[in-house]
């Protein structure tokens, strides 16, 4: 019996995105669930062929041939390709232009002239200040004698004596001197705080003065030094491709694209980006993290395994293993252990641009995908510090190098730590993370990559050193709820080998194998009896040696199943000559 495949319905798929959204001042990151139709024709076919897995529409980065980009897109490459070669030629691309002592001088005399000012209005407010507190002093003093005066001598009903008189007047004159005398120190107490604030100014003028000879002195030899330390070399390269543009180098327009689309074609900023991302190499000495050794305990947290659809390199990164208290001890137990993890990462990427083809139409990124089934939770702080300098650092130095960022397995408190990530990350860094319901994993890998690279562990065909299978093709077959379908292999060899992969997407089934011989008389063997396939299960390889000709009939019955059911496969006969 052949399987048949009909023309399926629309398919719908969903998936969850982690996209921010757009609710100014504040990006704020979402988790919503974007469901997806995709509609796969499906020939019905008879006799035995059957329709192979055909491709499903991933990512599409935007093309990096110069006519295909807008008008305003093509300016702004010209614009920063003359930027970037004035400032190569010119060797300016580390340092500011030699007018930047210049301008600062100019600031020196402002502040000079600015001093000139305040000491000629403190001139001619000094004589006013003191003519007013002489004015107002002896108002004052005035105002009081005759106050007492007119107390003193206020009419009363009994008649004073001559002596009583004599004595009164006595007095107000003394009191007079007194006020008088007290008017006088008054004055001159002013005049010395005049003359103390007057030096006072001047002090502070000489020190300001002081201040911005010192500032230009040092700021004239902070230039010269980067004049003398950051000398650029025309030849200058970035992964492998030369920056100067006038080298016409083929993949220098893919470089700065990638930076322009990091600051959506705002040209400036791109070519700061450009300029921080060759100085933070220079720090980093990233050039020299390719060769350094970091250990084994690291090379199973984060690794490169197969391509994609679009051939790119897939890169999986497992937070499992950070489950280990003596390995998360030993990675984040210090500030240097802490500081190689990074630099272990930087040299993971640096080996994924490795295999790039940086040319307009090559491949010119990567797909990355995060498990973190079994990840130590938010409690762990040092990791998720650490994740958060990575994804700044990767996001700020290798832009638009990673296509896709799939994070599978998530545990129920990502979406909060992806909360607090969020304001680190730039918008068109969160378009490109895909976080899959559990269920849902194999299926969305299987958008973006075939089931060949998929490995075995998320559900796909891909085995370590795997010699039974090379570049065979894998089929599909789907199975209607209440119905069975079965897939022949056929063994047209009287003595060889049989090896084939099957994967049912969420299985729960039930599964039989059995060897129908080419002679209608010989009895069926049974390779694997009837049995349950629950959920969680893998793919199954399973193998049979044959001594006459027939064929292998695999049954898939989704009879109790209220969902239809993609079955994955792929075959290949092993003859003696083959081996």
């Amino acid at each position: 019996m052949t399987a048949e495949v009909k023309v399926e319905e629309k398919q719908v798929e969903s998936e969850v995105v982690i996209a921010s959204a757009v609710v100014p001042p504040v990006e704020e990151t979402t988790v919503k669930a974007v469901v997806e139709d995709e509609v796969k024709a499906v020939e019905e076919v008879d006799g035995s062929e059957t329709k192979v897995v055909e491709k499903i529409s991933s990512f599409k980065e935007e093309s990096d041939f110069f006519s295909d980009l807008k008008d305003s897109e093509k300016k702004a490459l010209s614009d920063l390709k003359t930027k970037l070669e004035e400032a190569i030629v010119e060797n300016t691309l580390f340092r500011k232009k030699k007018e930047t002592p210049v301008k600062v001088v100019e600031k020196k005399k402002e502040v000079e002239e600015k001093a000139e000012d305040e000491k000629k209005s403190e001139a001619e407010e000094s004589p006013k200040e003191e003519a007013k507190t002489d004015a107002v002093v002896t108002e004052e003093a005035k105002a009081e004698t005759t106050e007492d005066v007119v107390q003193k001598e206020s009419p009363k009903e009994e008649v004073k004596t001559e002596a009583d008189v004599v004595d009164t007047k006595e007095e107000v004159k003394a009191e007079i001197a007194e006020e008088e005398k007290k008017t006088e120190e008054a004055v001159v107490t002013k005049e010395a705080d005049v003359v103390d604030t007057k030096e006072e100014v001047k002090a502070e003028i000489a020190e300001e003065e002081k201040k911005s000879e010192e500032a230009v002195v040092t700021k004239e030899a902070t230039v010269e030094q980067e004049e003398e330390d950051e000398i650029v070399d025309n030849d200058i390269e970035l992964w492998g491709v030369p920056l100067l543009p006038s080298k016409g180098a083929e993949g220098t327009d893919v470089i700065l694209l990638k930076f322009l689309r990091a600051r959506d074609f705002k040209v400036n900023d791109a070519f700061e980006m450009l300029k921080k991302t060759l100085k933070w190499r220079k720090e980093q000495k990233i050039n020299s993290v390719l060769g350094r050794d970091f250990g084994e305990d690291l090379a199973s947290a984060a690794y490169m395994n197969g391509l994609d659809r679009e051939s790119r390199p897939v890169c999986y990164n497992v937070y499992s293993v950070f489950g280990n208290e003596e390995l998360y001890q030993a990675t984040f137990g210090s500030e240097q252990t802490r500081e190689n993890l990074l630099k272990w990462r930087f040299q993971l990427m640096e080996k994924g641009t490795q295999k790039l083809d940086l040319k307009p139409g090559g491949v010119t990124s990567l797909l990355q995908i995060h498990d973190l089934k079994n990840c130590p939770g938010p409690l762990k702080k040092e990791l998720w510090v650490a994740i958060k300098n990575a994804i700044v650092a990767l996001q700020d130095n290798y832009p638009e190098l990673v296509s896709r960022n799939v994070f599978i397995n998530v545990p129920f408190w990502f979406y909060a730590v992806s909360t607090l990530l969020s304001p680190f990350l730039t918008q068109r860094t969160k378009s490109k993370f895909v976080v899959p319901r559990p269920a849902n994993v194999t299926e969305t890998l299987l958008k973006y990559i075939p089931a060949e690279e998929i490995p075995v562990q998320y559900g796909g065909f891909k085995r370590d050193d795997d010699t039974e299978f090379s570049k065979e093709a894998v089929s599909e077959v789907v199975v209607k709820p209440g119905s069975s379908e079965t897939i022949e292999i056929p063994a047209t060899e009287t003595e060889g080998t049989l090896v084939w992969d099957v994967a049912v997407l969420g299985w729960e089934v039930n599964y039989k194998e059995e060897f129908v011989p080419a002679d209608e008389g010989a009895y069926t063997i049974i390779v694997q009896k009837v049995k349950k396939i629950g959920s969680n299960e893998g793919p199954v390889r399973n193998s049979f040696k044959n001594s006459e000709s027939g064929k292998i009939v695999l049954t898939v019955d989704n009879v109790s199943s209220k969902k239809k059911k993609r079955v994955l496969y792929r075959y290949r006969t092993k003859t003696e000559s083959s081996c």
